[in-house]
């Protein structure tokens, strides 16, 4: 056994127990903790190759394959019984994480761009992010004030709630096409990817799976196009069969930090010269600012051709405009 990738397992899961599962997920804590103190569960899991190893994913084989959901003895007996399909369910997986909240996030700089549009995005999994036209939203101010949008045959069955700080101008776009890229997309009409999606939500996490299910319903009954593909070499196919009079959009909300940082300038590159990029970002994920990015503890960065409009929520739970964005439409 590399005694290394335990050690390695042990500081991940323990750091994990520590500042990502507590008051998100009970489940998912005391998982994590069990793996930080049972040198045998720690010992399978370090069989798992290094970048199929993150809690979350690890966690979503487990509940995927039956675990018993008491992290104890019969957990971590459970966990040793079942090693080797553990390890490899693991290895065949993928973190695709697919928040349509995510589109509460966007929709400013969406806004902000005239129609219509043909929508990409790099990192779609199952591209339940490619319906911001699709969902309602209902915005939260300071002042108690709700701002409300659905699209023009009335609310969907997806309400996409978030707070807001400030006055960005917001209006559903006038998305015509709609396509994505994934290394493994889903479909939404597949039930095992579609139970894999419900799957890789965090136990606790009220409204979450409901949310999904409902944009996963919307999906697959107008799918979009989704190639299996590299984002950066795969992107110049689908802006070939977009439609000549829309505008493209090319959207990378919250995938950059999945990709090794030699190839995240490729797909920046890629979808500038695409046509609008919006994108959901840490600060210190790129350079391809306008200007540094001064985000609310814990916010990425929503940007629109690289200038900075908001500290948002990773997934969409809040959205803090800067009081300085005057970016306006091109």
């Amino acid at each position: 056994m590399d005694q290394d990738a335990v050690t390695a397992v042990v500081a991940r899961y323990g750091r994990f127990a520590r500042e990502e599962a507590p008051g998100r997920s009970r489940v998912y804590e005391e998982w994590a903790r069990r793996v930080e103190t049972d040198p045998d569960v720690a010992e399978v899991l370090a069989r798992i190759p290094d970048t199929h190893r993150q809690p979350p994913l690890v966690f979503a084989v487990l509940r995927l394959l039956g675990a018993p959901m008491d992290a104890d003895a019969a957990w971590a007996a459970w966990i040793v019984a079942h090693a080797d399909v553990i390890v490899a369910e693991c290895g065949r997986r993928a973190l695709q994480t697919n928040e349509p909240l995510r589109c509460a996030a966007l929709l400013p700089a969406l806004s902000l761009i005239e129609g219509p549009i043909a929508l990409i995005e790099i990192g779609a999994s199952a591209g339940l992010c490619l319906y911001p036209d699709r969902y309602s939203y209902r915005f939260r101010t300071p002042g108690g004030v709700v701002r409300s949008l659905d699209p023009s045959d009335g609310p969907s069955p997806v309400i996409l709630e978030s707070d807001l700080e400030g006055d960005p101008s917001l209006r559903l776009p006038d998305v015509v096409w709609r396509a994505g890229i994934d290394l493994q997309p889903l479909d939404a009409r597949d039930e095992g990817d579609r139970a894999w999606l419900t799957g890789l939500v965090w136990p606790g996490e009220e409204g979450r799976r409901e949310r999904i299910t409902a944009a996963l319903d919307i999906a697959a009954a107008d799918p979009p196009l989704l190639l299996a593909g590299d984002g950066a070499a795969a992107l110049p196919d689908l802006v070939a069969r977009a439609p000549r009079d829309a505008t493209i959009v090319v959207t990378t909300p919250g995938v950059l930090v999945h990709v090794p940082r030699r190839h995240r300038g490729d797909i920046i590159a890629a979808a500038r010269t695409a046509g609008r990029w919006v994108t959901l970002d840490a600060a210190g994920l790129h350079e391809a600012w306008a200007t540094a990015p001064e985000l609310r503890p814990g916010g990425f960065a929503l940007a629109l051709d690289g200038a900075v409009l908001a500290s948002v929520d990773p997934l969409g739970a809040w959205v803090a405009w800067h009081p300085g964005s005057a970016y306006r439409a091109q």
